[in-house]
C-alpha cells in the first residue's frame, strides 16, 4: 500500500496490444502515465509520453513507481530483472509469462527477495461478463454447476495471412493455440470454478501455414465434480459482429439452471425445467477490447497499490497456470489424462 496520491507509471513496449494498455492509462484515477519505451523509438513516440529506447535510462530520469510490461515472452525476464535492479517495486507483466516454467519461477523468486510485487496481465477473468457468471455463480442461480464449456471461435486463423496484420509472430509460435490463446480460459475456469485435479487434451494444427497447433479440446476436472470443456479453433467463428469481443460462446449449467454467455457480451439465465431466459447482463458497448477489461486489471492494480487491496494474479499464483499449461501438452503428447494433484 502507498501513501502517494499518484501513481507514476512507465511503459515497456508499443506494439499492437500495447494501445489498449496507453489508453486505459491515459483515464486511470489515481494513475499517471509519465513514459513509454520501445527499441523502435519512433512507437514510444506515439504514445505521446516521454520517449525512450533503452530502459535502464527510462528507469533512471523518470523514477516510476510501476513499471507496466508489455512486451513478448522474449524479452520479459530481461526487463524484469532490470526494473528490480533500479528498485522498481510494482510491475505488470503481460502473458504468456516468460519463456517456460523454470525462467517463470527464477524471475518470481527474485521479484520475492527484494520485496516486489508483479502481477501478471492476464485480463480475461477481468471481462465484465465473467464477473457477472461469478456473481450469479455465487448467489446459487444455477444450483450446482455440472458442465461448462467454451467454444473460442475468433475466426482469425485462416489461409497463408492468417494473423499478419495484427500480430505476425502467431505464426512462428512453436506452442500457439494453448500457450497464447487457451490460458486465458485456465485461468479464468480457475477464477470461475476452482483449481483444477487434473487434464485431458487433444490438440491439432488446421492452417498448415503456422508452426503451432490452432485447434483442440482441453478437458478440465474441477472440484464438486464439475467437468468444464475448452474447445477452441482459431479458424472457425461465432455469431457475433465483432469476433474479438467474447472471442466465443459459453455454456455453463447447473442442477437449477444454466448460464449462456453470448458473442456480444450478454449473459443469459435460463431456470430449470423453463424455456425463457433471463438477460443478467446486457450486450457490451465497450468499442475497445473484451469489455474494457484491460482498464478494469490496471484498476485493480492501482487500487491495491494505493489501497492495499487484494490482488488477483500475482506472478506466484499466476505460475500455477503455467505448471497447468505444461501438463496440458503433456497430456496431448501421451494421449492420457494427466493428474493435476501430483508433481
Amino acid at each position: 500500500m502507498s501513501t502517494k496520491e499518484a501513481i507514476r507509471v512507465a511503459c515497456v513496449g508499443a506494439g499492437y496490444f500495447s494501445k489498449f494498455h496507453y489508453e486505459s492509462w491515459s483515464r486511470m484515477p489515481g494513475a499517471v502515465p509519465v513514459a513509454s519505451c520501445n527499441r523502435d523509438i519512433k512507437k514510444a513516440r506515439e504514445t505521446g509520453l516521454a520517449a525512450y529506447d533503452d530502459l535502464s535510462k527510462m528507469l533512471e530520469a523518470e523514477e516510476p513507481d510501476l513499471v507496466d510490461i508489455i512486451l513478448p515472452p522474449v524479452a520479459q525476464a530481461e526487463a524484469i530483472r532490470t526494473a528490480l535492479r533500479f528498485g522498481i517495486k510494482w510491475l505488470i507483466c503481460q502473458k504468456p509469462f516468460c519463456l517456460s516454467l523454470g525462467e517463470a519461477e527464477e524471475v518470481v523468486s527474485e521479484a520475492d527477495e527484494v520485496g516486489a510485487t508483479i502481477v501478471v496481465h492476464e485480463n480475461f477473468r477481468f471481462q465484465p461478463w465473467y464477473r457477472a457468471i461469478k456473481e450469479a455463480m455465487a448467489e446459487g442461480r444455477i444450483g450446482t454447476p455440472l458442465q461448462a464449456t467454451f467454444r473460442l471461435r475468433p475466426g482469425d486463423g485462416q489461409g497463408p495471412r492468417a494473423y499478419l496484420d495484427r500480430q505476425p509472430y502467431f505464426q512462428d509460435m512453436p506452442r500457439f493455440l494453448v500457450h497464447e490463446t487457451a490460458v486465458h480460459w485456465v485461468d479464468t475456469f480457475r477464477f470461475l470454478f476452482g483449481a483444477p485435479s487434473a487434464v485431458y487434451a487433444d490438440l491439432r494444427r488446421v492452417n498448415p501455414v503456422i508452426a503451432g497447433e490452432d485447434s483442440g479440446y482441453i478437458l478440465f476436472d474441477h472440484p464438486n465434480g464439475l467437468k468444464a470443456l475448452f474447445d477452441g479453433n482459431r479458424c472457425l467463428d461465432h455469431s457475433a459482429e465483432n469476433l474479438r469481443q467474447t472471442m466465443g460462446e459459453a455454456l455453463i449449467e447447473g442442477t437449477k439452471g444454466s448460464l449462456v454467455l453470448n458473442g456480444d457480451g450478454s449473459v443469459e439465465f435460463r431456470a430449470f425445467g423453463k424455456q425463457k431466459r433471463q438477460q443478467i447482463l446486457p450486450p457490451s458497448d465497450h468499442e475497445g477490447f473484451g469489455g474494457d477489461c484491460v482498464h478494469a486489471l490496471q484498476s485493480h492494480v492501482i487500487s491495491g497499490l494505493l489501497r492495499g487491496t487484494l490482488l488477483e494474479n500475482t506472478a506466484r499464483e499466476y505460475l500455477d497456470v503455467i505448471r497447468i499449461e505444461e501438463k496440458i501438452y503433456l497430456s496431448a503428447a501421451e494421449g492420457r489424462k494427466i493428474n493435476l494433484e501430483t508433481p
